[in-house]
């Protein structure tokens, strides 16, 4: 696909950019935050509204409306799918009907319809691919700012963060992938590790905070998540009731009281940097722990932040950002709250999407402006409001109660490292906590 539209400036994007979000956004809305669900074998789908100059290819057609956005860390032997609300998150069987208060889901919406572009002088188009492991309901709006504004046609291919890293592996030399954005970390590692990404320029590597990115300069990260333990505000007292490391959820006071998604993508994470902090033999111990401690499986995030605030169970582990999305829509009422664990334990991760440069693209310097817009405050503005994650550059600040990033005191770890996803699955498989 080709088209024309003039090349502007890149101090004048961000003033398009955050225009034309705001538009889009008061058009149709867009949010979520969700992970993906595990891919099929790529496929060429139609967009959801068909945009001019972005053309798109997925692992799999996105229909989840915006609100329900597929978006996350799929492990390559498929990680549970977040629903498409928490009204959809099925509780664990046998679990009791909420009782806090009524099952909540937060509002879906249509997939935003972009404001046409300014009229300009034509010239011809650049193109970029972009390999994409975030959804596309999710990302797919920036993709258009950048592309209508930079006068730059973009072919996208949408799947899961490891399905995305392992075409590239296989593909090789004849990728014909220009950028690569992906919501996992350690897939990034991974084709980091196998030369696949060229190295970024320190100006650009300067804009984030050296634990958030590569520190051999081969990715970046876009924006992050943490790991918190959530909570019911009405049988928890965070400042008497929770423990100061995830380790200590083993003890005998905590059976049954809480919530777990052991096919999560970013809890098999947190499993991976738990292997590398502490150890195999810790990271089986503690799982065998909360196995022994009847923690109760819930099929995702979503439904382990409802179950907490029904009381259903007392606290789980998520993302901090799930219940930003109840907070965003019913308010200071809703009965659940994020507890930050700090002190520089497994349990307070800082995950981070983001993004690199395919070492054989013959388009560095298109590539090299679709990273930095991703790092500019109308983006980083997009990922903290839309999306609500921590913006990561920019000087852009968390939107909510949210404490700041550099407040999280996580675990000393190269989020890089964590790609033994498979090593994780085996010990979760040998402890008996998937099947």
């Amino acid at each position: 696909m080709t088209r024309t539209c003039r090349r502007n400036t890149p101090g004048a994007l961000l003033t398009f950019v955050g225009m034309f979000l705001a538009l889009t956004l008061a058009l149709a809305g867009c949010g979520g935050g969700a992970q993906s669900p595990a891919q099929a074998p790529a496929q060429a789908v139609t967009s959801p509204a068909p945009q001019t100059g972005v053309s798109t290819s997925a692992a799999a057609p996105t229909t989840a409306p915006p609100a329900a956005a597929a978006d996350g860390m799929s492990s390559s032997s498929g990680t549970a799918a977040e629903p498409a609300s928490p009204a959809a998150a099925a509780s664990p069987a046998g679990a009791p009907s909420p009782v806090a208060q009524p099952t909540q889901a937060p509002p879906t919406q249509a997939p935003p319809a972009p404001p046409v572009a300014p009229t300009e002088p034509a010239v011809e188009y650049d193109t970029l691919t972009v390999y994409s492991g975030r959804s596309q309901t999710l990302v797919h709006p920036l993709l258009l700012a950048f592309g209508e504004y930079l006068g730059v046609d973009i072919e996208v291919r949408y799947g899961g963060s490891s399905s995305t890293a392992a075409t590239l592996l296989e593909e090789g030399d004849n990728t014909p992938a220009d950028v690569v954005f992906l919501q996992d970390p350690g897939s990034l590692g991974s084709l980091a590790g196998e030369g696949m990404l060229g190295e970024l320029p320190q100006e650009t590597l300067d804009k984030v905070d050296p634990r958030l990115r590569d520190p051999n300069g081969r990715w970046i990260g876009t924006s992050g998540r943490a790991r918190t333990v959530i909570y019911n505000t009405d049988l928890i007292d965070p400042a008497t009731d929770l423990p100061d490391s995830i380790l200590d959820f083993t003890d005998e006071e905590w059976k049954g009281r809480v919530g777990w998604a052991p096919w999560n993508g970013s809890f098999q994470a947190f499993v991976t940097a738990l292997r590398l902090t502490k150890g195999d033999d810790a990271a089986r111990d503690w799982l065998e722990g909360m196995r022994d401690n009847e923690a109760r499986d819930y099929p995702n995030n979503v439904s382990i932040v409802q179950a907490a605030a029904n009381g259903e169970v007392e606290v789980g582990f998520v993302n901090h950002y799930y219940l930003e999305r109840f907070l965003a829509e019913y308010g200071p009422d809703f009965k659940a709250r994020n507890y930050y664990i700090g002190n520089g334990d497994p349990g307070a991760l800082v995950l981070v999407a983001g993004a690199g440069i395919l070492e054989v693209s013959d388009n560095q310097h298109t590539a090299q402006e679709f990273v930095d817009f991703l790092l500019s405050e109308p983006a980083q503005q997009y990922f903290t409001s839309e999306i609500k994650e921590y913006p990561v550059a920019a000087g852009v600040v968390p939107e909510g109660d949210l404490p700041p990033i550099d407040s999280l005191n996580p675990p000393d770890v190269d989020l890089g490292n964590l790609t033994d996803l498979e090593g994780t699955l085996d010990l979760l498989r040998d402890v008996g906590v998937v099947p």
